[in-house]
């Protein structure tokens, strides 16, 4: 039998959720996608100090002041490593840079912006432009229906995330049929087939495969290269979990407001997704800081 990976990827989209480009040509995902987290992590590796190194080189000969040369660095690192990644893989590169210049097409990128009500109209002004947008950090209905009236290409529900608030605030342990986060991406996939939005919900942060396996047939999926190991040595069977088909011929869930206000106080009702969302725009920045902070250290030498 094949395994769950080659399963998976007959009904699901799989993407990899890394900026390492050996686990890139290892798995041969159809996408992948990277964040200021990846980024450093891949920054710091062994295997990738030439890429920094030119980052740095080009950031020094732009003059300017030094935060000036670190900001332009790190945009610098962050377009190279899109770059090459879109060599490796079929399909889009979901991160934020202007490509144009490494002849790379806007077809291939997806930008990354935070779920917040600003990021949302900020994707809503981009589509119409024509550059999709893959809206991260989702946590709530609120967000998700938001994201799919302003017609972003993609979203992120984070799973895993999810999981880490109940567990943390219960006490409990979760089976993948009960698992928080793999109920919220159900929910949202079911919603956006009912009512016929073309916004592809890919699942992200998982922790475990059973999260992965419960959400089998989903638009697409953004899974770690440890866990796509893992779905490569295993050859069980990997039923589909989430069929559009049936999806959209269910019941219709109601419709929900997508004002501003309505989003707002959805928003603030939803602890969860509240939280959630400022923390992981706080460890996004935090982990751009300490990227700066390398490259900082790089140019001083």
């Amino acid at each position: 039998m094949p395994s769950k990976l080659d399963q998976l990827k007959t009904m699901t989209v799989v993407v990899a959720d890394t900026g390492d480009i050996g686990a890139i040509e290892a798995f041969k995902p159809q996408d992948c996608t990277t964040n200021p987290t990846l980024i450093l992590k891949a920054a710091e590796m062994e295997a990738y100090q030439g890429l920094v190194d030119e980052a740095v080189n080009w950031a020094a000969a732009q003059g300017g002041t030094r935060e000036a040369r670190i900001d332009a660095a790190c945009d610098r690192l962050a377009v190279t490593f899109g770059a090459e990644l879109t060599k490796r893989v079929p399909g889009r590169v979901s991160i934020i840079a202007d490509y144009a210049a490494r002849g790379v097409g806007r077809e291939r990128i997806l930008i990354k912006i935070a779920s917040t009500w600003e990021g949302i109209r900020a994707a809503q002004i981009l589509q119409q432009d024509g550059i999709d947008c893959n809206l991260t950090l989702l946590f709530g209905m609120a967000q998700a229906a938001a994201a799919a009236e302003a017609g972003a290409f993609l979203v992120s529900p984070f799973v895993g995330r999810i999981l880490d608030w109940h567990k943390k605030q219960t006490g409990l342990d979760y089976t993948s049929e009960t698992d928080p986060g793999v109920l919220s991406v159900r929910r949202i996939f079911d919603y956006y087939k009912a009512h016929g939005y073309k916004t592809i919900v890919m699942g992200a942060s998982f922790r475990n495969i059973g999260e992965i396996e419960a959400l089998a047939g989903c638009d697409r999926l953004t899974i770690a290269p440890a866990l796509l190991d893992q779905l490569a040595r295993d050859d069980g069977p990997l039923p589909r979990a989430l069929d559009p088909v049936k999806a959209a011929s269910g019941t219709i869930p109601i419709k929900l407001a997508t004002d501003e206000a309505s989003f707002r106080f959805a928003l603030n009702q939803d602890a969860m997704a509240g939280e959630k969302l400022s923390e992981g725009i706080r460890l996004f920045a935090a982990d751009l800081a300490k990227l700066k902070a390398v490259v900082g250290a790089r140019l001083a030498a």
